[in-house]
């Protein structure tokens, strides 16, 4: 009856620090340079090139090349939540926050979501083209030098 009550009582304690603990978490807004993603929404591009790094600043004052403005106007486009594409140089901008991207990594299409800590980066570096390297054992033509593999 003791032990009962000693796990009745664990238990409640637990419970109001869980309660506790989730009361004083807060969710962190999201802000980027100081700004809110509401308002780099409502910015101009040409403001926005402002405030981004210097690698995304030179690319977007250079024009977009054709296939760098067809997909611009899909990301813009509300109706199209999926947007299938090869192009990986293209700066993320806040107004495609929330799409979707199937983006070639040289062999298939790999699928994320544009997320707000993704604005001022490329497309390209969330699809990775190259694989780690895992080698098997040695082959039938090796020498005795390279057939030798540790034991763990």
């Amino acid at each position: 009856m003791a032990g009962e009550k000693i796990n009745v009582k664990r238990r409640q304690t637990n419970k109001r620090r869980r309660a506790q603990k989730l009361s004083t978490e807060r969710t962190k807004e999201f802000k980027y340079r100081g700004y809110s993603l509401e308002e780099l929404k409502n910015m101009k591009l040409e403001d926005l090139i402002k405030i981004f790094n210097a690698r995304a600043r030179r690319s977007l004052s250079r024009e977009m090349n054709s296939e760098q403005l067809k997909l611009f106007k899909k990301l813009m486009d509300p109706e199209i939540h999926i947007v299938k594409t090869h192009v990986r140089d293209i700066v993320i901008l806040p107004y495609f926050v929330g799409k979707r991207v199937q983006l070639y990594n040289g062999k298939e299409y790999q699928e994320f979501e544009i997320k707000p800590e993704m604005i001022g980066h490329f497309l390209g570096e969330f699809v990775l083209t190259r694989r780690e390297v895992r080698h098997s054992a040695p082959g039938v033509g090796a020498t005795r030098s390279s057939k030798y593999v540790p034991l763990k």
